[in-house]
């Protein structure tokens, strides 16, 4: 995906694993409606990372690493030092604590599971599914 390798550089790299998330960018807070509408058929995830820090970009590759979902559910992408106010926005309408990084699932537009830093992981995440 081109604004993950703009990121964290060329996937191809044999020394960085692909992704195995089908992420779509959330670059607008009207998004927000629409994940809200998806998770009343399908489980949402946002993953809230932010580009300046070593700690979520670990969480990051960790948990595209061990992914296995997508056909159970849709994942969102937040870059939230670009996008401060719709991270600041989910914290409010999900009512979650604002962390960096951060992994939220949405269930019929609610808020039903988060975590944050060292608690992201993708195994426990498909147990919550």
């Amino acid at each position: 995906m081109s604004f993950l390798n703009s990121i964290f550089g060329n996937s191809d790299n044999t020394d960085s694993p692909k992704s195995n998330v089908n992420w779509t960018e959330l670059t607008d807070i009207a998004q927000l409606m629409e994940i809200a509408a998806i998770s009343n058929e399908k489980p949402v995830i946002i993953f809230k990372h932010s580009t300046r820090c070593s700690i979520s970009r670990m969480a990051l590759k960790q948990f595209e690493r061990e992914f296995d979902l997508n056909d159970t559910v849709d994942a969102y992408f937040l870059d939230l030092i670009a996008h401060r106010d719709i991270s600041n926005e989910i914290a409010s309408r999900f009512n979650v604590y604002h962390e960096s990084p951060q992994l939220i699932l949405i269930r019929n537009g609610k808020a039903v599971y988060d975590v944050s830093h060292s608690d992201i992981d993708a195994v426990a995440l498909k147990a919550k599914i």
